[in-house]
């Protein structure tokens, strides 16, 4: 089995955000189960909103290129998906927009086509975000992505979640490391 390269990031860009901070907690319990992860922050890749004028006009932003890059460069994406409003964050499903568009040489949908994707949220609400999981699932399977059964939605984060972004319960602290060890472990022989 190949070591994985999993791919790592929020839907969120709020400084204090639960989503982040689950993400590193998941991300450090991923290398710990022999993966390779590179955490980003979206924040650092200011992209404007998909218009397709806008493409064709100035091309693809430089920022949605290297992201592209990023997604081309790992096997798996981690990502831990706020909910608003029951859906997807416009941060988000602007970037799964940007990052689908090709470029020249390109096969279509190459940075989505055999990825696998391992889903986390959380929220103070009392769902933990699942309600969005539902759309981002829908979303990244219909570009090709191998979208992992196993979920982990955390509720009442504000209460539920240590400082270092990890669940206090011990159900949640199970199913969390069944998520890792599918997301490694999958993309592991998938990758053989």
């Amino acid at each position: 089995m190949s070591t994985p390269k999993i791919l790592a990031f929020s839907g969120s860009t709020r400084k204090e955000s639960f989503n982040k901070k689950l993400l590193h907690h998941t991300a450090e319990l991923c290398r710990k189960a022999g993966a390779e992860v590179t955490e980003i922050d979206l924040a650092q890749y200011e992209l404007p909103i998909y218009n397709s004028d806008f493409e064709e006009e100035s091309g693809l932003p430089k920022a949605a290129a290297e992201l592209k890059d990023l997604f081309k460069e790992h096997d798996a994406l981690l990502i831990s998906c706020p909910e608003y409003n029951g859906s997807i964050t416009p941060l988000l499903k602007n970037i799964i927009d940007w990052v689908s568009r090709p470029r020249e040489g390109e096969k279509p949908l190459e940075p989505y086509n055999g990825r696998v994707v391992s889903l986390i949220s959380a929220s103070p609400g009392a769902l933990g975000g699942l309600r969005g999981l539902v759309h981002v699932r829908a979303i990244l399977g219909g570009v090709g992505c191998i979208v992992l059964p196993m979920q982990v939605a955390v509720g009442g984060a504000n209460k539920s979640l240590d400082d270092t972004g990890a669940p206090t319960a011990e159900p949640q602290q199970k199913m969390l490391a069944r998520l890792v060890d599918e997301l490694v472990s999958v993309t592991g022989k998938l990758r053989c």
